[in-house]
């Protein structure tokens, strides 16, 4: 799948998780793709550093910590992102869960 299909595809995913939970608003479709993108870079380059420094926990915690780093990771996108706000740490571990859901299904469906 293209690189942009599966951005698009994210980026309605983070415009309809956004949707569902009260506490994470995106002003536009516009920031929901630039979302996206930042969450891709993001996942990319910070999210396997944190993940090996965090092995033990996860480990201690059988894989639950992970959520903790997902959290961490849609918040400091929010940081970045002018137009995407996330108001707490719960709302950005449910977020991350829904977003997942979404994104796995939209792409399940394009494969089809």
């Amino acid at each position: 799948m293209s690189f942009i299909i599966k951005l698009l595809i994210n980026a309605i995913a983070v415009f309809g998780a956004a949707y569902l939970l009260p506490g994470v608003h995106v002003k536009n479709f516009t920031t929901a793709i630039i979302v996206a993108l930042v969450l891709a870079i993001l996942n990319m380059i910070l999210k396997p550093i944190l993940i090996v420094l965090t092995i033990p926990i996860t480990i201690v915690t059988l894989g639950l910590f992970l959520l903790v780093i997902n959290a961490i990771l849609i918040k400091l996108c929010a940081y970045f992102v002018k137009g995407f706000t996330v108001d707490g740490w719960l709302y950005a571990a449910v977020f991350s869960i829904i977003f997942s859901i979404f994104a796995m299904i939209m792409e399940n469906m394009i494969d089809e």
